[in-house]
């Protein structure tokens, strides 16, 4: 019961963040414009500051794991080729391949990833590390995966090159590259600039869950329903049933297993739906997944977790 417990307060008060911000955009107490610049802020300044304190603040060169980082990269690899793989196989309706991929593989692994592992753990830890060895991937594989399904008869092959130039000028990239600098040449951040991070820095969490609450939409077309479950069931159910044992057993530390269930079982990003409509894929059910991986979400993160709880992991 004290798992249990434990877990139910790691993920609820996460999610009451987010219902809190759909209820105030449906109020309209936040307008769109106002989800939209919020969104921005988090992505370009606050959670690039976080990410950018905790590391030049750490020891890289005692905290790096070499192990957890390539898990973390190959994983992302492999999962991407695999749910790709089970979508062309599977799936009749071959327009439906592109989004299903993306959508049952892509997660919030970065802005969650980390809302949990400070939550549970009291720190961020090696969580840049996951971000830095999936985040990326997440992108040049979900391009790769989108053009190849495109709906079009052109392929545009460019957007491939596009996704690693947009990778290098990411600003959370920059600020994790910047921060692993600062930490491996040993220098230290004057104190006004250091508490200048922080402040900002710890708006990130809080402001990022309220926009992920305030983008949530209900009413999205629900059709193509039966695909849809298929590629959330695989997004918070199968990848971690798959991955998380691997990773049981070359037992690395609590920060980290938080770090890789979110990699894993974090629900679908909302930027899924804009490539898909952008690269002539299908927008409709990636936004049915959105919705029902987000929805159901809060119950098995809190399952997941209390797994971990259970093992002794974290």
């Amino acid at each position: 019961m004290d798992n249990f417990i434990f877990s139910v307060n790691v993920t609820i008060p996460i999610f009451l963040v987010m219902i809190l911000g759909f209820i105030l955009q449906k109020i309209n107490f936040f307008s769109e414009e106002f989800v939209k610049i919020a969104n921005k802020y988090v992505f370009v300044i606050a959670l690039p500051a976080m990410l950018f304190r905790d590391i030049s603040a750490s020891d890289v060169r005692e905290d790096m794991n070499l192990s957890f980082f390539l898990y973390c990269m190959i994983v992302t690899i492999v999962m991407f080729f695999a749910v790709w793989g089970i979508a062309t196989l599977c799936l009749k309706d071959k327009t439906l391949v592109g989004a299903f991929a993306q959508a049952g593989a892509r997660g919030s692994a970065a802005v969650l990833g980390i809302a949990f592992v400070e939550n549970i753990c009291g720190e961020v830890g090696m969580t840049p590390l996951m971000i830095v060895a999936a985040v990326p991937f997440f992108n040049i594989m979900s391009v790769i995966i989108l053009v190849f399904n495109a709906s079009t008869e052109k392929k545009d092959y460019g957007r491939i090159k596009q996704a690693g130039i947009n990778i290098v000028k990411n600003p959370i990239i920059i600020a994790i590259l910047a921060g692993l600098v600062v930490s491996l040449l040993g220098i230290r951040l004057p104190l006004i600039v250091g508490r200048t991070f922080d402040y900002v820095g710890r708006t990130a969490t809080p402001i990022a869950l309220l926009v992920v609450g305030a983008g949530f939409h209900f009413k999205e077309a629900i059709q193509k329903i039966g695909p849809a479950i298929g590629a959330s069931f695989i997004k918070l159910i199968g990848l971690p049933l798959v991955f998380l044992p691997i990773a049981y057993k070359i037992g690395f530390a609590p920060s980290e297993m938080v770090a890789i269930l979110m990699m894993l079982a974090s629900p679908t990003t909302a930027s899924c739906y804009i490539m898909a409509k952008n690269m002539d894929n299908d927008g409709d059910l990636t936004s049915n997944v959105i919705v029902i991986t987000t929805l159901l979400s809060s119950v098995t993160l809190t399952l997941w977790i209390f797994v971990l709880r259970s093992l002794n992991c974290i």
